[in-house]
């Protein structure tokens, strides 16, 4: 069995398309159709179902994708010791976020961080939670931010932060002088919603349906950022995560918090046998630095 064929299967099953797993191993999709073919064929069992367009895990691609982790993760570690050896007169950590904390507190972080290590080389990646949560198990990051859906089995994990929902729309809004935003609020307003399987997404729908509203929802995306973005432009209203408007990243928006209060829960990830170094150590506490610069309302960034 070719190696190199099972790291493209590892790679589509952690990014959830063969696009996306040839964007992250350098390669084209047709190479990437062919190792999974060849993999397929050596197998003797199909690793995925093709349903409109998507590669879909069967249960035997399920099962062998368990067996896949378990040892690769030895090879990973070989490999990102490796690269430690190799540059150990700079030093390296590797950082990876979800979208929600990559855009204004990470780089935060990573700023304040590179004022006093500014030998430290950064490899640094937004990516969703799942795909941050394989990189961090797999040893092949040091830290990892993510949403509080992630298996967190393989990983160590703690609570990184809780931060309030807040409602954003323009400033020029009709509802932008009060000083929160109700459900009954957005009873007839266009609403720009997280995806369905979004942990705030759920909570945000049981407190809508306790309150008899049902929200014309416009348009969904996993993305609060997204979100910001198109309520800047006038396309409707929605709850994002305060740390996604940070820094005054989006002009034209004003961010008003949302009661009954929805929180959003973000996990600071290690790997379970990561190196514990200074660098690691300071990162982190740079993590929590730029934490705590966050207003609790989002208002300090979106006013």
């Amino acid at each position: 069995m070719n190696l190199h064929d099972v790291d493209v299967f590892n790679a589509i099953m952690i990014t959830r398309g063969a696009g996306a797993a040839a964007t992250l191993l350098d390669t084209s999709q047709p190479a990437i159709s062919r190792s999974l073919a060849k993999l397929e064929a050596e197998l003797g069992f199909k690793l995925f179902d093709r349903i409109r367009g998507r590669l879909v895990a069967t249960r035997e691609g399920e099962l062998f994708h368990a067996e896949v982790k378990a040892n690769l993760v030895g090879l990973d570690r070989l490999k990102l010791r490796a690269a430690q050896i190799k540059e150990v007169g700079t030093g390296t950590i590797r950082v990876a976020s979800l979208s929600a904390l990559g855009h204004g507190l990470v780089p935060r972080a990573i700023v304040a961080f590179s004022r006093r290590h500014p030998q430290v080389r950064i490899s640094y990646q937004v990516r969703t939670s799942n795909v941050v949560r394989d990189l961090v198990a797999s040893g092949s990051f040091d830290i990892g931010l993510a949403a509080d859906e992630v298996d967190t089995s393989g990983v160590l994990h703690s609570v990184f932060n809780t931060p309030r929902a807040v409602c954003v729309m323009p400033k020029n809004h009709r509802l932008a002088a009060k000083a929160v935003i109700t459900p009954t609020d957005l009873a007839d307003e266009a609403f720009l919603a997280l995806s369905p399987e979004d942990t705030v997404r759920v909570a945000m729908n049981k407190v809508f349906a306790a309150h008899g509203v049902r929200p014309r929802i416009l348009i969904e995306t996993p993305y609060g950022l997204t979100i910001a973005i198109l309520a800047a432009k006038g396309m409707g209203i929605g709850l994002v995560n305060p740390s996604v408007i940070a820094d005054r990243m989006i002009a034209g928006i004003i961010a008003i918090p949302f009661e009954p209060a929805v929180h959003f829960r973000a996990l600071i990830l290690r790997p379970p046998d990561g190196i514990n170094s200074t660098l690691i150590a300071d990162f982190t506490a740079e993590l929590y630095a730029a934490r705590n610069m966050l207003s609790p309302d989002g208002n300090v960034s979106a006013s």
